[in-house]
């Protein structure tokens, strides 16, 4: 055996679980692909103790703090196989090595399925966002869209109103809200446009003007969206555990996966996409691994 656990991911969630086994002393291999979601992001905001910093610069630190203990390493890589076999794990990455561990530890985020709209990538976690409680302060009491329909753009309107009055729902299409949601929006001034988006005008990542299809534009601070989301490799299929309904890798409240051995932490397993929150089930994951490990040792 290689390694006492590998973790596949090393953004905040892996590194968590990292400097929490490696102050267990246990032989841990992290692989990153270097690729997190929120590259583009300029500034983290709601964690503690970083409020403000640049997701890098967290990271940075963070690595720094988990390389102190020598029985952890870091390797950057993709892994492209994990497999079970018996009660040896065994991954496979893009270069051709292999390695092996006891257990095996998720946190690879989520990829973002992001509309094809021209500048809309361009503009993703800078000024088109997804979580008031990430980014709310830095835009409230501006002019705000939302992109979003239904259900989904009713409650989000509703949380939004609070940091923001001029709010403007863009369902980019015929709106799916309700009447008594309509009434209820409209009376809280909050607009619904049903044109269709066709481009998001920006400066280096900052918007300035939504064009629709039909020569209208609308003027705003920044637009708030929910995109659907995938996972980055299709662990769940080589190694058997389940996904729920929004496509997250279904966990127990020790987060372990449906397959024994395999625990799962941060992006991947929640839509609730904050710093802290991912950075925590980081921790408990290593905890619960940890146990485990005793527990087979003792």
């Amino acid at each position: 055996m290689d390694y006492d656990v590998i973790i596949i991911g090393g953004s905040y969630a892996g590194l968590s679980a990292a400097l929490t086994l490696g102050r267990a002393t246990r032989k841990v291999l992290v692989v990153d692909g270097s690729k997190p979601c929120n590259k583009q992001t300029p500034h983290s905001h709601n964690f503690l103790t970083h409020d403000g910093r640049t997701p890098a610069q967290i990271s940075s630190i963070a690595k720094a703090e988990v390389l102190k203990y020598p029985t952890v390493e870091f390797l950057d890589g993709e892994v492209l196989v994990a497999k079970k076999i018996e009660n040896v794990f065994q991954i496979e990455l893009n270069n051709g090595n292999r390695f092996t561990s006891r257990k095996l530890l998720l946190a690879t985020g989520l990829k973002d399925n992001l509309p094809d709209i021209k500048g809309l990538k361009e503009c993703w976690a800078i000024s088109v966002i997804h979580c008031p409680y990430c980014h709310g302060f830095e835009v409230k009491d501006e002019k705000i869209g939302l992109f979003m329909n239904g259900d989904h753009a009713f409650e989000m309107a509703k949380n939004l109103n609070l940091w923001n009055k001029d709010l403007t729902i863009l369902t980019n299409g015929k709106s799916a809200l309700t009447l008594a949601q309509t009434d209820k929006l409209l009376a809280k001034s909050i607009k619904i446009v049903e044109d269709e988006i066709e481009e998001l005008e920006h400066t280096d990542g900052s918007l300035e003007t939504v064009k629709f299809k039909n020569r209208n534009e609308l003027k705003l601070k920044a637009v708030y969206m929910r995109p659907e989301v995938d996972q980055h490799i299709n662990f769940d299929q080589q190694l058997g555990f389940e996904l729920t309904e929004l496509k997250t890798v279904k966990i127990d409240e020790q987060q372990q996966t449906t397959v024994k051995g395999v625990y799962a932490a941060g992006d991947c397993t929640t839509l609730f996409r904050s710093l802290s929150v991912i950075t925590a089930s980081g921790t408990l994951a290593a905890v619960m691994i940890n146990k485990e490990l005793i527990g087979e040792d003792f």
